[in-house]
């Protein structure tokens, strides 16, 4: 049997759009990986909820590295996030790390706030400054059941004060 033209064209536009999904997943799987030299350097959070391995690393709204890695410190139970940042970035020591979430639902990431310090972090030295990610689960549910207004068991009211 001679396959249609009809036949034909379907499996060209199938091959085609195969074709796309695959090259759109490669190009924005590796889209905004750093280029160049880059440098290791390490964040300690005690709540890394969210952030996963691949994650941006973001300065002033620009991707400057990855999350090369998480992993858990067996002795104080803390994320320990590894963050692959370029080369020609220079951090200061007294830089901050902080969990954020791009829009409401969003990817989390790490910001980093650089710091004022004339030093700057060596690669494979750790931020010592962090702030680790919210929760909104849990502060969605103390705003929807009110009890981050309620007064402790057994405590007065407050008043309002005229």
């Amino acid at each position: 049997m001679k396959p249609s033209r009809l036949e034909l064209l379907v499996g060209v536009f199938v091959l085609m759009g195969l074709a796309a999904v695959l090259y759109l997943t490669i190009k924005l799987g590796a889209g905004n990986l750093p280029s160049g030299d880059t440098y290791v350097i390490e964040a300690r959070f005690s709540n890394a909820g969210g952030l996963h391995k691949g994650g941006s690393v973001v300065v002033s709204g620009v991707t400057v590295g990855r999350v090369e890695d998480i992993r858990l410190d067996k002795n104080d139970f803390s994320a320990i996030a590894t963050l692959r940042v370029q080369s020609v970035l220079h951090l200061p020591t007294d830089s901050m790390a902080s969990i954020k979430t791009s829009g409401l639902i969003g990817d989390k990431f790490v910001a980093l706030s650089p710091g004022a310090d004339e030093t700057y972090l060596q690669p494979g030295t750790r931020i010592t400054m962090t702030e680790s990610s919210v929760d909104l689960e849990s502060l969605i549910g103390k705003m929807a059941f009110g009890s981050a207004d309620k007064p402790a068991e057994g405590q007065p009211t407050p008043q309002p004060q005229p």
